[in-house]
């Protein structure tokens, strides 16, 4: 059985001391391992971002793509060889703003993967522009005056575009974050975890302490995670509380095993044979 460390490589971490990142980046190692995964049965696509560098110092099958575009990736992934543990892995910026097409509509497709997305409300390897999630008001090097554009909230986008596990998660609480990765993990469909992930650098109000003021666990107020329209006002909730857990979450065919080219076994097993495309060819000259 694989240890939290197997999925560890010998590259040492270029994060800022006392990232966020570091908590999300244990919890995720522990949630394969407790899960009975394997390095070589579980495959991550990484952004673009600070969250991208983690492809060098993860132990699995790893893929560093286009910034905003870890879905489509991890979606071919599936795909190919649909035995394999899938996850996608962004930040806010790519994940909601870049890639945000990419998430709209993969929520509707119900794809077996999960999507973790670092969310500290900034882009921060490119120091600190403002995000999709960035707080109205919030001056950075794009807003100089204040943020004046309404945050996006992931969480009610997801749940309004048929995403079958939404959840939020936050690294100042690695154990809660833990469970609420091995559950979307183990979840059959699409699953986003929203990961609260504040960046010491370039985000000066949401920061660690601002967050432990105002999060409360869901799983500690008797929360029903069926029923979609209270789900969908819990997930607006924002402010002087804010709510961590597993918000949504519903049952219903994966988008891969509904696929009759699949049935038998995965595209890899299948084999690539050669095709006469002549008559194409010849129709269309």
């Amino acid at each position: 059985m694989a240890k939290a460390e197997d999925f560890k490589t010998n590259v040492k971490p270029t994060w800022c001391p006392g990232c966020g990142n570091f908590g999300l980046w244990q919890s995720y190692r522990e949630a394969l391992a407790e899960l009975g995964l394997q390095p070589h049965n579980t495959a991550m696509v990484f952004d673009i971002g600070c969250c991208g560098n983690a492809a060098n110092w993860h132990k699995l099958y790893a893929f560093h793509s286009l910034h905003g575009r870890t879905i489509p990736v991890a979606f071919a992934i599936k795909i190919a060889n649909s035995e394999l543990t899938v996850v996608a892995d962004s930040g806010d910026g790519g994940g909601y703003g870049e890639g945000g097409n990419h998430f709209l509509h993969t929520c509707r497709t119900n794809i077996d993967i999960t999507y973790i997305v670092h969310n500290n409300q900034i882009y921060g390897l490119t120091t600190g522009q403002a995000s999709p999630t960035t707080e109205i008001g919030l001056q950075t090097k794009t807003t100089p005056q204040g943020q004046l554009d309404r945050p996006f909230h992931p969480l009610q986008v997801a749940i309004a575009q048929g995403a079958t596990f939404v959840a939020r998660g936050f690294t100042g609480d690695p154990m809660q974050l833990k469970n609420i990765i091995k559950e979307a993990i183990k979840h059959k469909g699409f699953s986003l975890v929203d990961i609260l992930q504040p960046c010491i650098t370039w985000n000066k109000l949401n920061t660690f302490t601002w967050y432990k003021q105002r999060v409360y666990k869901l799983e500690e107020q008797n929360w029903d995670a069926k029923d979609k329209e209270k789900a969908l006002a819990k997930a607006g909730e924002w402010g002087d509380k804010i709510p961590t857990g597993i918000f949504y979450q519903e049952q219903a065919p994966s988008y891969e095993s509904q696929l009759p080219q699949l049935k038998d076994k995965t595209l890899v097993e299948q084999g690539v044979q050669a095709q006469d495309i002549s008559k194409f060819l010849k129709e269309f000259k």
